[in-house]
């Protein structure tokens, strides 16, 4: 076996070597990313069915303020609650106001729904109509309201109140498949894959050109 031979062998366990140790850096870079991105997932409290069918469906995370406002007779129809989904904090002064579409319309606790009392009392059409409901520490949990004339056509809505309510996941794994990466981290990637093709380089070059190292230097 020529020293050429033994100088090209030696030099490509070394440059596979280090191929690999850079691969592995750059892999690790990318699973760290993801990692700290966390998929995007968040809690919001598990609805019970009568509120997720009901019309519209939006939902607000309304924690941490002092008040809010529903919209009553929202959507194309009118016929719908907006926020249709609402999670407060005890103390919170909720306001419903009254847009004067979809007919008469009305704001009360459906029964055995929850521990709110929600009731504005007979329906009203009349637009800027206004109720308001000031949140207690009696009202935690999960409420499931309606308006009255228009419970079956799905004027369902829900309110939240406080923190030990069941919640489930929501956003992990939604339509993008984007990653976030760190600063750190595309730095670090770009480094490892210059330092891969340097190394792929100069393994051609031996290869093709030989080397000038004998085996007893190797």
């Amino acid at each position: 076996m020529s020293s050429d031979d033994v100088s090209r062998r030696a030099f490509m366990r070394t440059a596979g070597g280090s191929v690999a140790v850079v691969g592995g850096t750059a892999a690790a870079t990318g699973t760290a990313a993801g990692q700290e991105d966390g998929g995007g997932a968040s809690a919001e409290p598990e609805w019970p069915s009568g509120v997720t069918s009901g019309n519209l469906g939006s939902y607000q995370d309304a924690r941490g303020q002092d008040s809010v406002t529903v919209s009553v007779g929202a959507g194309e129809n009118g016929l719908a609650f907006d926020p249709t989904q609402l999670w407060v904090d005890p103390g919170t002064t909720i306001t419903f106001e009254w847009t004067g579409a979809g007919g008469a319309h009305n704001v009360q606790t459906v029964e055995g729904g929850g521990p709110a009392s929600l009731d504005s009392g007979d329906p009203v059409g009349e637009e800027g109509y206004t109720y308001e409901y000031e949140v207690t520490e009696e009202d935690a949990g999960i409420t499931h309201y309606h308006c009255v004339p228009h419970t079956a056509v799905g004027m369902h809505a829900g309110l939240a109140v406080g923190g030990d309510i069941p919640t489930v996941e929501t956003g992990g794994g939604g339509a993008s498949s984007a990653v976030f990466v760190p600063e750190g981290a595309r730095a670090l990637t770009i480094a490892t894959f210059i330092a891969m093709v340097s190394t792929l380089g100069l393994a051609f070059v031996f290869m093709k050109y030989g080397g000038t190292v004998t085996q007893n230097e190797v």
